[in-house]
């Protein structure tokens, strides 16, 4: 793989990393500045309860997102990055740009989830 091509990956992943992080210690320092007595009425209270549950959805799903940004940057430390996990193929540098943490080509992604149906 082109030597700019994967540090400009290393680069995206390191950025979204570093974004998930930030967002995570903000929804933390959030939730505990909130108090329940500030909330006497029942119905805000519930909009309250609604929005911390939404916005523990989105931080699981950038918390699974996280864990392929990591894998990602290990793939780019050993040298595996842009290699397909499924056929040990090549995986496209547009696909890799448009999606870092990609771990399978566009073959092995269509199959996968094909197979998930």
């Amino acid at each position: 793989m082109d030597r700019a091509v994967l540090e400009k990956c290393r680069e995206e992943l390191q950025r979204q990393m570093d974004e998930l992080l930030a967002g995570a210690g903000k929804t933390v320092s959030d939730m505990t500045s909130v108090t329940e007595d500030n909330f006497p009425d029942p119905t805000d209270r519930a909009l309250l309860e609604s929005n911390r549950n939404f916005t523990l959805r989105l931080r699981d799903r950038e918390r699974k997102l996280l864990a392929k940004i990591k894998e990602a940057m290990k793939r780019v430390d050993d040298g595996t990055f842009g290699i397909c996990e499924g056929c040990g193929g090549e995986i496209g540098e547009k696909r890799l740009v448009a999606r870092p943490v990609n771990a399978l080509c566009i073959d092995c992604k269509t199959v996968a989830e094909e197979e998930g149906r």
